[in-house]
């Protein structure tokens, strides 16, 4: 089976750095450490109002990414003002996800449904640029259908649910979540989508979801910089690491 891509996202250093205003920590350095652990590609969200990640970062971190020969995802919702930032950048990978600036973090998927003809002009737009398209979005048959009718190449199947209910000790619920992101994962797979997931996941929740075939790449932020302040980034990454290989190791057994 093929090896389970980690994308590390570094957004939350930068809410570190922006808390003082001041030009430390440099999501850039997380971007590198990262990298030098094991992480195959970065990840950054650039908000609308600019609470973590900055114009100036994106500049940066895809320099930096070019200079590696590493992809950088870069989520961004979908509005006229993100999309002219990625066609300026072209990153090897641009994640489209819902956005509301009054949530904490992103609360659910995608509704590639509803927005069905806006959101399939970015997608257009963004792989005539060059860049591979991912949209973020739940594990539902009819997500996942118009995700690959209006052409996206990728869907990111979100994880917060599942790992929700897994800490709160709601076995069944959690159960029934995994099963249908099991579901979804290989839905996606038969219409001809690369699948990823990604949102809530920890060292306890990590191998379920990494032993789901279909997926290529899990994209993992949060609790790898919350980790990082106790162990290290470098550590952190390389837990996080080999949890997925054991969970590969485990299902090619």
């Amino acid at each position: 089976m093929n090896r389970l891509r980690l994308g590390v996202n570094i957004d939350h250093v930068a809410t570190i750095r922006n808390a003082r205003g001041a030009g430390y920590p440099e999501p850039s350095r997380a971007a590198e450490l990262a990298l030098a652990a094991g992480a195959d590609g970065i990840t950054a969200h650039l908000r609308e109002d600019r609470r973590h990640i900055s114009d100036a970062d994106i500049d940066v971190l895809a320099d930096l990414c070019l200079k590696r020969g590493k992809p950088l995802n870069f989520e961004m919702a979908v509005t006229e003002e993100m999309l002219g930032i990625a066609l300026a950048h072209r990153p090897h990978a641009a994640c489209l996800v819902p956005e509301r600036r009054e949530e904490v973090t992103t609360e659910g998927g995608l509704n590639v449904v509803a927005g069905h003809n806006h959101i399939a002009q970015a997608v257009q737009r963004l792989r005539e640029a060059g860049s591979r398209v991912s949209l973020f979005i739940e594990a539902d048959p009819a997500q996942i259908e118009t995700s690959a009718r209006i052409g996206a190449q990728v869907v990111e199947l979100h994880t917060g649910a599942w790992c929700d209910a897994f800490r709160a000790g709601e076995h069944d619920r959690a159960q029934a979540i995994l099963q249908r992101l099991r579901t979804g994962a290989r839905l996606a797979g038969e219409l001809g989508l690369e699948v990823h997931a990604g949102h809530g996941i920890d060292f306890a929740t990590v191998k379920p979801v990494a032993a789901i075939p279909e997926l290529t790449e899990l994209n993992i932020g949060h609790f790898l910089i919350g980790e990082a302040i106790f162990t290290g980034l470098a550590p952190a990454i390389q837990r996080m690491r080999a949890l997925m290989d054991a969970a590969r190791a485990e299902i090619a057994a």
